[in-house]
């Protein structure tokens, strides 16, 4: 049986309840539906209660050969706050994503990028055969300006997508978010990497290893949604597009 653990900062209602949550175990369940070829279990567990026997087996979440006697688990981490103890899928790539100062000084010295604040978020689905990227996401208009909090699961804000760049300006963003993938190893996941813009110049923020609140902004707009995509690059299931569905062009905003 499979058994799939949604890992999120804390058991607080605030957290259990949060939109992004709700659809992450959504995508779950729709993609289980999909594929009633194997049972899967889907629990919701806090950072800190993950112990030695929830590791099950080791392996890599898109690696799914594994012996029929043991219980196959595939993580699915929502939170950056992991514990210190113990060897998980993504350790390595979420451990680098939480210290963003840090990462931000190697970004600045590795890909020569400039760094700062932002409010814009371009998802990157890596699959086994390499990135798709979707189309930009950034605060709706009323947010504009206001103060991102760490935790981007707790505050109440609106998220938009599509939000278009210029050509040259999309395959600029395009290639710094492939050489920050690259220069990190990441693995197979989709991932919202963080940045801003002024005068045609973007400004590296961070990277989120999952799909995290502005991934809302795609349900209903992107297909598939950010979520959907997440848990394929987890199963090893194929992504061979991301569009925008048709209906959500209208009032787009451009820079």
């Amino acid at each position: 049986m499979r058994k799939v653990l949604i890992v999120v900062e804390s058991d607080g209602r605030q957290i259990t309840d949060s939109p992004t949550v709700k659809k992450m175990l959504s995508a779950i369940e729709m993609a289980k539906a999909e594929d009633a070829t194997q049972a899967t279990s889907v629990q919701v567990i806090a950072a800190n209660h993950l112990t030695s026997q929830d590791q099950g087996i080791e392996f890599q979440p898109w690696d799914l050969q594994t012996s029929s006697q043991l219980q196959e688990i595939i993580y699915c981490p929502l939170t950056l706050a992991l514990p210190e103890n113990l060897v998980l899928p993504f350790e390595k790539i979420i451990k680098a994503c939480r210290d963003v100062c840090g990462l931000r000084q190697q970004i600045a010295q590795q890909i020569q990028v400039a760094i700062g604040d932002g409010c814009f978020w371009l998802p990157v689905v890596l699959t086994a055969k390499g990135p798709l990227y979707g189309e930009v996401i950034t605060l709706a208009e009323e947010f504009n300006g206001q103060k991102l909090p760490e935790n981007l699961l707790l505050c109440d804000l609106t998220y938009y997508q599509p939000f278009h760049l210029s050509d040259a300006l999309r395959q600029k963003v395009y290639q710094i978010a492939h050489n920050i993938i690259c220069f990190l190893s990441a693995p197979p996941a989709t991932y919202l990497v963080q940045f801003g813009l002024k005068r045609s110049e973007m400004y590296f923020d961070r990277l989120w290893p999952f799909p995290t609140a502005p991934a809302l902004a795609s349900v209903g707009v992107q297909q598939p949604d950010l979520f959907t995509c997440h848990w394929y690059c987890l199963t090893a299931k194929p992504i061979l597009d991301l569009t925008i569905i048709p209906a959500a062009h209208s009032g787009f905003r451009l820079l």
